[in-house]
């Protein structure tokens, strides 16, 4: 059975329609029907029942999508094994980091990366959303949590301090507060959905709810642009709210737990030279951001 066609057949059952498997992997739309039909030929029998939502997944076609997921895997990993085999110093390497990393702290270090080793070429992926790191989403993830994954190296490299700040505007017209209380009578730019800035607040003994922020906004980078901006007291890290000129710490009463930074990378690949040669660079400059408590799992 030709795997060219039982991709196809994942890529339109993970869309849910034809078009959308098309944007999504890059193969176009007449190209994916025929490969469809060539597959249900083979099998003698159809696989989806086209709706007017998109293609729905026959019987057999939901059997066959749980092989073919198990067979992707597979390929991936054999994908990986392969991979992790190389030992050119010079390509690219694909790295993933949240957009406030991407953005602050990993443009100084990959222009030193950059001068160090100009033969290693760089794929910067500036999302929240972790990449699955099996399928080579990504070859190295800076990451604020430990994986739990077994297959992957987890290598602790930082801690970064947060606090609490308001923007100078804001201040000189509410006040600086002194105390919990006052703290409390201020305004507070809140995540959405993100339930971190809540949990934190009651680990202080600040119990709130979603509802007592006024204003909220789960994108950390357009958070922060609104503390600046005086919209009210947000949290952040410090080596970023100390260097902004708008803004004040407050509320030193208030602890916050530091933000730990765990660099990752597949075992498969942990010792290809390109890629050692970056986790090196990246590790180090990381870790002049915070105060170190490096270990690998």
């Amino acid at each position: 059975m030709d795997w060219a066609l039982l991709r196809s057949f994942l890529h339109v059952a993970k869309a849910g329609s034809l078009s959308a498997a098309a944007r999504d992997c890059g193969i176009s739309q007449p190209t994916l029907g025929r490969h469809i039909r060539a597959l249900e030929t083979t099998l003698e029998q159809p696989l989806f029942t086209r709706t007017p939502s998109g293609q729905r997944l026959t019987p057999l076609g939901h059997q066959l999508f749980e092989h073919v997921c198990t067979m992707e895997q597979a390929a991936a990993r054999i994908a990986l094994t392969a991979a992790g085999r190389s030992a050119n110093l010079e390509g690219r390497v694909r790295i993933t980091a949240s957009r406030i990393v991407s953005y602050w702290h990993l443009p100084p270090i990959l222009a030193r990366l950059r001068q160090e080793e100009p033969g290693i070429q760089v794929d910067l992926v500036a999302s929240d959303i972790p990449e699955n790191m099996i399928y080579r989403e990504a070859d190295i993830a800076l990451r604020m949590f430990r994986p739990e994954r077994g297959d992957l190296v987890a290598q602790k490299i930082s801690e970064l301090p947060l606090g609490l700040y308001a923007a100078r505007s804001y201040i000189e017209r509410m006040g600086r507060p002194e105390s919990p209380e006052a703290l409390m009578n201020l305004d507070f730019v809140g995540y959405d959905q993100s339930e971190m800035m809540l949990r934190l607040m009651a680990e202080n003994g600040l119990h709130v709810t979603r509802d007592d922020f006024a204003l909220r906004c789960d994108d950390q980078l357009v958070n922060w642009a609104l503390v600046c901006a005086g919209c009210g007291v947000g949290g952040f890290q410090c080596i970023v709210g100390d260097a902004e000129p708008r803004v004040e710490r407050i509320a030193d009463f208030v602890t916050l737990p530091a933000l730990p930074v765990w660099l990752v990378v597949p075992k498969a690949l942990r010792n290809v030279p390109r890629i050692a040669r970056v986790r090196e660079i990246l590790a180090r400059g990381i870790t002049s951001l915070g105060n170190p408590k490096a270990h690998t799992d």
